[in-house]
């Protein structure tokens, strides 16, 4: 448990409208179900009450974002600083003229791509194989199935640590392979995507495929982060840990998917420290047996 400063932050803060929680537990938080306390867990209202917040928080207290928590591993001492979770007030879709979606950071990407389509906006249906928020995204230019984030975003508006509201361009963006170069204290808290005319029929069977292809490939609907490593450069990251003999590999209740060897599983009980000491074994093995370095692509944050 950390030290309640709850009290503090409201007294600092007399307008504020979102819910702050002292010592909430983060493990509901994320996919994994693992991790310890946030010091402080709150949900702004909206992204005024955001940036009110941010402004008047000291520059001082670490913060955490965190939509789905689809791709994130929290330690087991939890998070010392705040938990800033976009709940339902950050998750709104709309269409637009010229073929363009706006959607919330607090949005599932599935459901964005499910928008697009019924709206015959084609362009978005990778969005459909990556299990996260659209914040996620617009953080880590997430991709998937041929298409990726950079591909499709006009612009991107955010709160920066300071409180100030900002809007990114494509090109401020920074968009690289799984990685964007805005600032990491500076959170999400819109995008707007511009697709192409489309049929809706044929783009809602191009998500179906997407859909069924996960269902094949991928160990959907267990208690896992997604992909696990970043593909090195010109290679596939499973092939990579199947060919270093790491398939079904156990820490405790951390297994190495069978069917996906870039995914990491808990069985039950797995501790966050049971599944990122099994990643660090598949990175070790890995290493020995190609000589490459596998990067992690599931953020890991909090005390070990």
């Amino acid at each position: 448990m950390f030290t309640d400063i709850v009290p503090e932050l409201t007294a600092a803060m007399p307008d504020l409208r979102g819910k702050l929680e002292a010592n909430a537990p983060t493990a509901p938080l994320s996919w994994f179900r693992t991790g310890g306390p946030a010091q402080v867990l709150f949900t702004p209202a909206d992204e005024d009450d955001l940036a009110y917040f941010l402004a008047r928080l000291d520059p001082e207290i670490p913060i955490l974002v965190v939509g789905l928590g689809s791709n994130l591993l929290i330690r087991d001492r939890g998070w010392e600083g705040v938990v800033i979770r976009l709940g339902k007030n950050f998750a709104e879709i709309s269409v637009e003229a010229e073929h363009r979606i706006r959607a919330g950071a607090g949005a599932p990407d599935v459901k964005v791509a499910r928008a697009a389509a019924e709206a015959g906006i084609a362009g978005l249906s990778f969005l459909r194989g990556i299990p996260g928020t659209i914040g996620g995204a617009l953080r880590m230019n997430g991709g998937a199935y041929g298409g990726e984030t950079k591909d499709v975003l006009v612009e991107a508006r955010a709160v920066t640590r300071s409180g100030e509201k900002v809007v990114y361009t494509n090109a401020e963006m920074g968009f690289t392979y799984r990685h964007s170069s805005v600032p990491e204290d500076v959170i999400f808290t819109e995008a707007l995507f511009g697709g192409r005319p489309g049929d809706r029929e044929s783009i809602l069977a191009e998500m179906n495929s997407i859909t069924e292809a996960r269902s094949s490939t991928q160990p959907v609907n267990t208690r896992t982060g997604g992909s696990t490593f970043k593909n090195p450069a010109g290679r596939k990251a499973w092939e990579l840990i199947d060919a270093a003999g790491c398939r079904g590999l156990r820490v405790g209740d951390a297994q190495v998917s069978e069917l996906h060897c870039n995914f990491l599983i808990n069985h039950g009980s797995a501790s966050a420290a049971d599944i990122e000491t099994l990643g660090e074994t598949v990175r070790q093995r890995v290493r020995e047996a190609s000589g490459i370095q596998l990067e992690w692509e599931i953020k890991r944050v909090g005390r070990p």
